[in-house]
C-alpha cells in the first residue's frame, strides 16, 4: 500500500487521514460522510471500533466512543460499514482501529484479523497491544493479506521505531508528542523532520503524522517535515459532535472542515488578506 496517500492522477501532497468512531455519527449519516470524504479525496478514514476509557484519547474522542457504545456499536457493525464503503468509493480507503483489550482479547487474534481482512479494509491498527502479542498480529495480518498500520512516537527509542518501520505495510502513524488526543501543541516541522527521516531510512511505507493537527497550517507543517500525510482526529470528531448537538447537517459541516484543512485553502485565504 505504498500508494496510500497518492491520488488517482499522481501524487498530491500533503495527504490527509481523518478519524471517526464507527457509529458516531450514526451509520446512516456516516455513510454519507464517507461519500463526502471520497468526493473530497480524503485518503484515509481511520475508523475506530469504539471502546471505553481510552488512555490515549482526550474527552472529545472518549465522548464519541461512549455515544457509539451506548448505541450498541460493535466490531460487526464497523466491518459492515467497511464492506459498504469498499464497493462505492474511488479514492477513500478505510483503516480499522481495534483495541486489544476491548475488541481482540475477548475473541482471538485470528478471529479479528480474519474478520477485518474479509471486510475489505485497507488496513488495521491494533491499539494498546502489549509487545508480547504484536508478533502474532503481524504474522496473522501478513498471512491474511491485511495491511498493517504501525505506530511510534516522535521521541520513541530506536528499537520501537525499527519495529514500526519493519512491520508497516499500510503506513506508519507517527505520533507527534506524548499525551492524549486533542491535547498538546501544533506540530513543529523542525522537530518532526528527524523522526520522519529516521523512518524513511528504514521503510518505504508512507509516514502519516498526527496529534495536534487542527488547521491547514498544521497540515502544511506536517508536510514540510517530510511526512506523506497528516492525521486529524479530535478536530473532526468535535465538528461532528457540535453539529449533532445543534441538529445540523453533519456531512455539510464536516465537508466545510475538510475544505478548511487543505493547505491550498490556506493559501487562498492569505491571498485575500494581502493588499
Amino acid at each position: 500500500m505504498a500508494d496510500t496517500f497518492f491520488s488517482g492522477t499522481g501524487p498530491r501532497s500533503p495527504g490527509l487521514a481523518v478519524f471517526l468512531n464507527a457509529g458516531d455519527p450514526p451509520f446512516d449519516v456516516l455513510d454519507d460522510v464517507a461519500d463526502m470524504l471520497d468526493d473530497h479525496e480524503v485518503d484515509v478514514l481511520e475508523l475506530g471500533v469504539p471502546f471505553p476509557d481510552s488512555i490515549s484519547d482526550g474527552p472529545v474522542i472518549r465522548r464519541s466512543a461512549d455515544r457509539s457504545l451506548a448505541a450498541g456499536t460493535g466490531l460487526a457493525d464497523a466491518l459492515a460499514f467497511v464492506e459498504r464503503s469498499r464497493g462505492r468509493h474511488r479514492h477513500l480507503r478505510v483503516v480499522v482501529l481495534a483495541d486489544w483489550a476491548h475488541t481482540v482479547r475477548p475473541r482471538s487474534m485470528a478471529e479479528v484479523v480474519t474478520a477485518i481482512a474479509g471486510s475489505g479494509a485497507a488496513g488495521a491498527l491494533l491499539h494498546g497491544a502489549p509487545p508480547r502479542v504484536r508478533p502474532e498480529f503481524y504474522d496473522r495480518a501478513g498471512a491474511a493479506g491485511l495491511p498493517v498500520v504501525t505506530t511510534c512516537y516522535a521521541s520513541s527509542p530506536a528499537g520501537v521505531v525499527a519495529e514500526a518501520a519493519a512491520h508497516a505495510s499500510a503506513y506508519v502513524y507517527l505520533v507527534t508528542h506524548y499525551g492524549t488526543s486533542g491535547s498538546g501543541p501544533a506540530p513543529d516541522a523542525g522537530a518532526l523532520r528527524a523522526p520522519v527521516d529516521a523512518l524513511r531510512a528504514l521503510t518505504g511505507a508512507p509516514v502519516a503524522a498526527g496529534f495536534g493537527v487542527r488547521t491547514a497550517a498544521d497540515v502544511e507543517r506536517v508536510h514540510a517535515a517530510g511526512a506523506d500525510a497528516a492525521v486529524v482526529g479530535s478536530t473532526v470528531v468535535a465538528c461532528a459532535e457540535a453539529s449533532m448537538r445543534r441538529g445540523g447537517d453533519v456531512t455539510a459541516d464536516l465537508a466545510a472542515l475538510i475544505t478548511d484543512l487543505r493547505p491550498d485553502h490556506l493559501s487562498r485565504s492569505l491571498d485575500r488578506t494581502r493588499p
